[in-house]
């Protein structure tokens, strides 16, 4: 595996691969590797010959109050992990490689970024978008992977790949849990023995309301607002719990049969922010 640190090596390295006749797979990470990471970078492997990773905790898309400073980093861990995987170059650049100077230039997002964590985290997503362009620049691969954890981030990925032209095929890979549904997340780590007993009832809240919504249930305000409820009760504080299109990404109240919506929500369990989805198709069976 080769570790690479700057955009020149980068390329040089990834030249090398295409000259081969290589079709290359890009897994973009902050580090902080976990099995989620894992299953990412095992797909990209199955849809290309080569896979770059790349391990950067991007400062752009962290607001002024968040945890750029202490989210987590273990460099040595993840190349090792990377390594066990076989992937062919794992990229980690200092921030000042990815942004030598002052930038002039930024993205804006129209309505896809109006709900969920948009709402809430107003420059994450811009923040997003400017760093996976630089890593499509620099190693242009073939495909790129992505988690279904973060589906907010993947659609608008999928429509900005669409309107700037970017000739890469998005992969979005399942979520991994662990046995009792958390959604497996390197935030995850901040969390004490008690609040991880309890984080699993963020999912329990969305499988909930999902199967309602296979069952034909339509009346969603009073059943979202019942979930808010009792994770509130529970020490949760409720970022948002949604029901929202596949596609935009607007709220839904009454979801329409045979359509797919995604039911999402971001809670804070004592500092630590958890987002969890899944993604159901509604019934036209009323229980």
């Amino acid at each position: 595996m080769h570790i690479s640190r700057s955009v020149g090596d980068l390329r040089k390295h990834v030249a090398a691969l295409k000259q081969q006749g290589k079709k290359i797979g890009l897994v973009p990470t902050m580090g902080a590797l976990h099995e989620g990471h894992l299953s990412l970078i095992r797909l990209a492997r199955k849809h290309s010959d080569a896979v770059v990773v790349t391990a950067f905790v991007n400062p752009t898309q962290f607001g002024p109050e968040e945890d750029f400073d202490r989210y987590p980093r273990s460099q040595s861990h993840d190349m090792h992990a990377c390594e066990t995987e076989g992937v062919e170059i794992f990229f980690m650049p200092p921030v000042e490689e990815m942004y030598p100077s002052t930038s002039h230039i930024g993205f804006t997002i129209n309505t896809l970024d109006e709900h969920l964590c948009g709402a809430t985290r107003p420059h994450h997503f811009p923040g997003v978008i400017q760093v996976v362009n630089k890593l499509f620049n620099m190693v242009q691969p073939d495909v790129a992977v992505f988690g279904q954890k973060d589906i907010q981030q993947y659609k608008i990925l999928e429509r900005m790949r669409d309107e700037f032209a970017h000739p890469v095929e998005l992969i979005r890979a399942p979520i991994v849990r662990d046995s009792d549904g958390l959604a497996l997340s390197s935030r995850n780590a901040y969390l004490t023995p008690e609040q991880r007993s309890k984080a699993p009832m963020l999912y329990q809240a969305l499988h909930y309301v999902g199967m309602r919504i296979q069952k034909g249930d339509t009346h969603l305000i009073n059943l979202i607002e019942d979930r808010k409820k009792t994770l509130t009760e529970n020490g949760f504080q409720v970022d948002y719990l949604q029901c929202v299109d596949e596609e935009e990404l607007q709220p839904v109240s009454e979801p329409e049969p045979g359509q797919n919506y995604i039911v999402a929500g971001a809670v804070y369990l004592g500092a630590t922010r958890l987002i969890d989805n899944i993604i159901v198709e509604a019934s036209d069976r009323v229980k």
